[in-house]
């Protein structure tokens, strides 16, 4: 099996995007889950371009990293000045990283418009710096800015600028699609011909700009390339760079090509996950291998093909990224979602129980109003103890009354609600709690009504709140259903409430949230199977 090195760039050209920013803490962290992940080369950023910068590769020399080596990148020396002379390289040196990458163009285009130099004049820039770089340096990567538009332009002088960082003791010459618009078959045109003109070994950077930086970096690399240039998650300039994560999958498991340890390669989603973080985002659900979407399945002839077999609908083990088989209720699903879900709650059923079609109606007809279970599965367990079995709460709601008050313009509003309810043995109890908003106040209703039947509910804690507005209905008027997400010291679930009234829906969200509490712990459904099943698939 051929081996692909990975060169990752998160912390300088995904420092580039828009919206993206990390503290030195943040990018030495990065750097420890990226050479744990088995990354072979991790570019710090440029020394000369900001101090924050300068002040990773010193903090990074203290990290002991065992497989990845750090690269500093920087630009060919200034028109001018010699390489003594030049201010950014000094910075690169000073680095003292064990390599370097030099970006030089290879486009006549910019060379006479942005540079306003003569050709002959770059190509003494990329030779004069690569020269007096690499006996300071164990490798010197060659960044060939440009190399496929000046490929397409004059196939010759962006040649002849390769030819000229190799013959000065490069290392690697990396071919980069710099504006991102280039289709695999100019890529891999263009890296046959650089294979043909230099004996060096090449790498492959791409921008996303036209949707093909992963399809163009596959492209380079059965085209000859042996090192791959990304960023975890693809974010960049513009419209981000190649995804790493989507590259080293499909090197790996599509192509055969040798990049990290299957153990490595498993915590894909995981390393993904960890730098969608530090950079405050939201992991994209629907990111090839490691989203949370990449492996789930909605409709009901996928879910029943799937129990089936696995690989009909899913093209790896989800397993093999980190990822797992996810299968989402709605609308659109079919008994074999409701008997797969059932499963997962450790609940067994025979798929032509004419009870399913029940639970799949009642499921129907909710959704059809707003509900929404693929973030509420709690919600949608409760749903079906009490369409299967007759399950009902241990609690019974008398009333309640919810009070906002504003007693000046200069003081915030106070929320007051009451709560009448009667517990498991018939006991009325009659409670009430402030808050800062409605929400906040009936769920201290709740909870201080609830906590003399079931200490347990202590235990709980509401740890997200969101509300979206349903439908074409505007103003006052619009359905709106509230999603809870609510946690214990062993679990995390979710509910859901629908109403055109906001408190009636939190109302909904809340007591499922504490219902499911007290059903999960036992009380007073056991959580073992309630039917054997016959293997009937749907």
């Amino acid at each position: 099996m051929s081996a692909v090195q990975l060169y990752d760039t998160t912390l300088r050209d995904g420092c580039q995007a828009e919206d993206i920013s990390f503290t030195l803490e943040d990018k030495l962290r990065i750097a420890e889950h990226l050479d744990a992940f088995g990354i072979h080369y991790i570019e710090g950023g440029w020394p000369g371009s900001n101090p924050r910068d300068a002040s990773f590769f010193e903090a990074v020399r203290g990290l002991h990293l065992r497989h990845a080596k750090v690269a500093a990148f920087g630009s060919t020396r200034r028109h001018g000045v010699t390489c003594e002379q030049d201010q950014n390289i000094r910075m690169l040196l000073a680095a003292e990283t064990p390599v370097v990458t030099i970006v030089g163009r290879t486009w006549d285009v910019p060379v006479e418009h942005d540079l306003r130099l003569p050709l002959a004049a770059n190509l003494d820039l990329i030779a004069d710096t690569v020269a007096y770089l690499r006996p300071r340096v164990d490798e010197v990567i060659f960044d060939a800015e440009h190399f496929f538009d000046g490929y397409r332009s004059a196939p010759d002088y962006a040649l002849a600028c390769l030819k000229a960082a190799a013959e000065a003791g490069a290392t690697l010459l990396c071919l980069c699609d710099t504006r991102g618009g280039s289709v695999p078959s100019l890529v891999a045109a263009a890296t046959r011909a650089a294979r043909a003109a230099v004996t060096l070994p090449l790498g492959i950077h791409c921008h996303n700009d036209a949707e093909l930086a992963v399809a163009n970096s596959l492209a380079a690399v059965e085209a000859g390339a042996v090192q791959v240039q990304g960023v975890v998650n693809g974010f960049g300039e513009r419209c981000g760079s190649a995804n790493l994560c989507s590259l080293v999958a499909n090197l790996q498991l599509k192509l055969g090509y040798d990049c990290v340890p299957a153990e490595s390669l498993a915590t894909l989603q995981t390393l993904s996950h960890f730098v969608d973080e530090l950079a405050n985002r939201e992991p994209d659900k629907r990111q090839a291998y490691v989203g949370l979407s990449a492996f789930a399945h909605k409709g009901g002839l996928h879910v029943a093909a799937v129990q089936r077999r696995r690989d009909i609908y899913e093209h790896i083990d989800p397993a093999l990224v980190g990822n797992h088989q996810r299968v989402l209720l709605s609308d659109l699903s079919g008994r074999s979602n409701i008997v797969y879900k059932a499963r997962e709650f450790g609940v067994d059923l025979d798929g032509s129980d004419p009870a399913i079609q029940r639970l799949l109606s009642d499921l129907k007809e909710l959704e059809s109003r707003g509900y929404q279970f693929e973030g509420a599965e709690a919600s949608f367990e409760l749903l079906m103890q009490r369409a299967l079995h007759g399950y009902e709460r241990r609690f019974r709601l008398i009333g309640f009354r919810v009070i906002d008050e504003k007693r000046s313009e200069n003081e915030p509003s106070l929320s007051e609600a009451t709560i009448m309810l009667a517990g498991p043995d018939g006991t009325i109890e009659h409670t009430a709690a402030t808050g800062n908003g409605p929400v906040q106040a009936l769920d201290g209703a709740l909870r201080k009504a609830l906590i003399k039947f079931f200490p347990e509910i202590e235990q709980v804690n509401l740890l997200d709140f969101k509300v979206r507005v349903l439908g074409s209905e505007g103003g006052t008027g619009a359905i709106v259903r509230v999603l809870i997400e609510s946690g214990d010291q062993h679990d995390r679930w979710g509910t859901v409430g629908v109403s055109h009234n906001l408190i009636e829906a939190s109302w909904q969200a809340l007591v499922d949230a504490l219902d499911y509490k007290l059903y999960k712990d036992g009380k007073p459904v056991a959580r073992q199977p309630l039917r054997a099943a016959h293997g009937g698939e749907a």
